[in-house]
């Protein structure tokens, strides 16, 4: 059987001919024939797969070379293989329908110890069962004649040659020490027979063994990995890989080299004189029982595959806290090199992504959320595949450098993100996303962990800002908002608000009132008081409005409103003109923003302009005017007049308030 992939859904099927149970396609023609081989384990790795399914999943464009496809065309050209998978393709079974319940990768754990790895089923042979001992049918402890005999009896029923090897291997002491190293040394002949039945008829049994040399029961327990099915759970997986791992991890030169001579003490081969020689084989054996763990994870689908590598490192390195047992370490190790093609090409496509998401940086904020949400769903492809090594690296206390580099590119998006385009949420949303895949990296999580916090300050400050000012647009609100009814018979309503001023069935909106000017005259007759008249004038880019008034309370109320409605804009928009070097004509004043132009009155003879530094003078009411006068000259002078000149009052109110602050330019007046 050989594993695949649909070249249309990207869903996993038993052959590369099969029709697919996901979507019903069928490759027919000869690309898509080629290309469904390059998409199987024929031609393309476990890690490879994960990716291509990716890429199918996600609509991206798919990363098969034209190298890959040329040899996938070549090799349709083979009658065995097509006759092959063909045959496989027969003898599949169905497959479970689109949408049915399928095992996802579990989260990493401590797992519990000596879990069943899922449905082991009994095997015909094993690892144990092709070594020369087992061949010949001879123990550790027969001596040479026995083994002759044996290589002679077995020639008649197997292979002659294979016979004659495993005699040589057995009795050639160089050969030998390999063979006791891979069989079961310190183990009696009857209970090594009994293991070798036990490991065939139930595979998980060699788990629960115990009081058997350290060394042959690494050796049963590599044997087993044999019978871990493609079901198989990645968490129950995972358990045994550790549990093997520590096993190993425990083996002892010394231990072995007195278990070993045991065994030859009665066999009658001489001993073994030196450690060094055990060190040597002992590495060879590692190699065996990490090809043994890659051979269980290898039938795996590739999301299994990557969980129970996952969870076996997490587990094992107490999520990259502790050091990993030697074997773990060197499963990473080779599992990184596998995986290093796929990790490069997803980096390629993150640092992609972040460009675009720059460039669209003057688009708004729209514009970059589509690419922030493609980041995160790559980033995330990302660090499936590159959790185990961040994991082994964070245990052995070094850094995954190509890691460290996607997760700073990422990061400093998110900065620039925040501190030049104020797009906080989207700042945060991949903070977050950092502080998720990215934990593993000690230098990153820390940074990250800083940014969320000042993040999440700002952001409340933020919100209390946004309170603030709301509740302060809610008291404005109110204080701009007047209305009464005007004239003793017809009355016309008066009134104003954040919508804008009504009279007489005109709207103005507040903000195209560009002046203001209002004042009141006292009637009398013979000194008697007989009234006062009130006036209000609103000015705007199509003309003027006056309003007339008898109640002083109307024209309080409404000059209240309208002073917080409008006249604090136009006197904080004189300032800026003033600022920007423009000059206000007010009344017979020229008001700048350093000086005042004003008018020396004389007797006799024409008036002469006067220009004042706004030192140079000082001010006062008369006559329902502002007048503002030279502090030497008491002939110069000039002055507005509240009610009939715009903006008199605005003018007012800021060299007022300018003097009372001390400074030199009317502008400063809006300076803290």
């Amino acid at each position: 059987m050989t594993n695949s992939i649909c070249f249309k859904c990207g869903a996993e099927k038993q052959s590369p001919l099969l029709a697919c149970s996901a979507c019903g396609e069928i490759p027919r023609h000869e690309g898509a024939l080629a290309l469904s081989l390059v998409l199987s384990e024929h031609l393309s790795t476990k890690a490879q797969l994960a990716h291509f399914t990716h890429e199918i999943k996600n609509h991206l464009r798919l990363s098969a070379t034209s190298a890959k496809l040329a040899e996938a065309r070549e090799a349709l050209k083979d009658p065995q293989l097509m006759a092959r998978l063909n045959g496989a393709s027969a003898a599949a079974p169905v497959a479970p329908p689109a949408g049915s319940p399928q095992r996802q990768a579990v989260s990493p754990s401590t797992p519990p110890a000596q879990a069943s790895v899922g449905p082991m089923k009994p095997m015909q042979t094993s690892v144990l069962h092709r070594s020369p001992f087992a061949l010949l049918g001879v123990s550790s402890r027969d001596d040479r004649r026995k083994i002759v005999e044996q290589a002679e009896h077995k020639s008649l029923e197997l292979n002659h040659d294979d016979c004659q090897k495993a005699r040589s291997d057995l009795t050639n002491p160089r050969n030998r020490l390999g063979a006791e190293m891979a069989w079961l040394p310190g183990v009696s002949p009857r209970k090594a027979s009994q293991l070798l039945d036990n490991l065939l008829r139930d595979p998980q049994s060699v788990r629960r063994e115990s009081g058997i040399p350290p060394l042959a029961r690494c050796n049963l327990l590599a044997a087993a990995f044999e019978a871990v099915a493609a079901d198989a759970p990645a968490a129950d997986l995972a358990v045994f890989i550790q549990e093997t791992a520590h096993a190993v991890d425990e083996l002892d030169a010394d231990d072995i080299l007195r278990d070993i001579n045991e065994d030859r003490s009665v066999s009658g081969f001489p001993e073994v004189k030196g450690v060094e020689l055990i060190e040597a084989e002992l590495a060879d054996r590692r190699r065996a029982y990490k090809d043994a763990i890659k051979g269980a994870l290898n039938r795996l689908p590739p999301v299994t595959l990557l969980g129970a590598l996952t969870e076996a490192v997490h587990g094992a390195t107490g999520g990259g806290e502790d050091h990993a047992p030697e074997l773990v370490d060197e499963l990473v190790d080779s599992y990184a090199v596998e995986v290093q093609g796929v990790l490069e090409k997803e980096a390629e496509t993150i640092q992609k992504l972040l460009r675009a998401a720059r460039d669209s940086f003057s688009a708004g904020e729209a514009s970059v959320a589509p690419f922030i949400e493609k980041i995160e769903r790559v980033a995330r492809n990302y660090d499936r595949f590159a959790q185990p090594i961040q994991l082994s690296s964070k245990a052995r206390g070094i850094d995954h450098d190509s890691s460290r580099d996607v997760a700073f590119a990422i990061r400093s998006l998110a900065i620039d993100l925040f501190n030049d385009h104020g797009m906080l949420a989207l700042s945060q949303r991949l903070t977050g996303l950092l502080q998720e895949l990215f934990a593993e990296l000690p230098d990153v999580s820390e940074r990250v962990t800083e940014d969320a916090r000042a993040l999440a300050d700002i952001q409340v400050k933020r919100r209390q800002a946004e309170a603030q000012a709301k509740v302060r647009e809610q008291e404005w609100a109110k204080d701009v908002t007047y209305s009464a009814d005007v004239g003793l018979v017809f009355k016309d309503s008066l009134s104003i608000s954040p919508a804008g001023i009504e009279w007489k069935g005109q709207r103005y909106p507040l903000e195209s009132i560009t002046a203001v000017r209002w004042g009141a005259v006292r009637h009398s007759m013979n000194g008697i008081p007989t009234g006062t008249e009130y006036q209000i004038a609103l000015a705007n880019r199509n003309g003027s409005t006056v309003i007339n008034l008898k109640k002083e309370a109307t024209y309080t109320g409404f000059i209240n409103a309208l002073w917080r409605a409008v006249c604090v804009r136009l006197m904080i928009e004189m300032c800026e003109a003033l600022r920007e070097s423009h000059s206000l004509s007010i009344g017979d004043m020229t008001v700048e923003d350093d000086s005042v132009t004003l008018v020396r009155h004389r007797l006799l003879g024409a008036n002469e302009r006067v220009r004042l530094s706004w030192n140079d003078v000082q001010v006062w009411t008369a006559n329902g005017e502002f007048v503002v006068g030279s502090k030497s000259d008491k002939k110069v002078y000039g002055s507005a007049s509240y009610m009939n000149h715009w903006n008199a009052h605005l003018l007012d109110h800021v060299v007022r308030g300018g003097f009372k602050k001390g400074v030199t330019k009317l502008s400063d007046y809006l300076l803290d």
